[in-house]
Order: C-alpha cells, then sequence, then structure tokens
C-alpha cells in the first residue's frame, strides 16, 4: 500500500517495499509493485524518486 507523507516540499507518496519517495501517486504504485514482484528496485522507475535533500527542502 502506498502512503502518503508530508513533507517540507509538499506532498509525496512512499513505496511501501524500498521507502523512495515520489511526487505522484502512480509512479509509487509502479514502484511498488515491481519491488513486491521482484525483489529489487528498478532503475528506470527510481530516477523519479524525490532525493532527499529536495524533500527536506521548504518551499
Amino acid at each position: 500500500m502506498v502512503i502518503s507523507v508530508t513533507a517540507a516540499s509538499g506532498n509525496l507518496y512512499s513505496c511501501s517495499e524500498c521507502g523512495f519517495n515520489y511526487r505522484d501517486k502512480e509512479t509509487a504504485e509502479k514502484c511498488e509493485k515491481w519491488c513486491k514482484e521482484h525483489k529489487s528496485c528498478n532503475v528506470e522507475i527510481i530516477k523519479y524518486a524525490v532525493k532527499e535533500s529536495e524533500r527536506d527542502k521548504e518551499r
């Protein structure tokens, strides 16, 4: 289940499998599905993850 997270940079969606955060729920769901099926991360998905430094910036 994708988790909604509130960060300084706004609302994010977190993959419950690997913990990467995304700006849109659809990408987080793709990540979660991949992680569950393959027990790994997909670089074509995680390239859209929000970097920690971006996540913690104030708008």
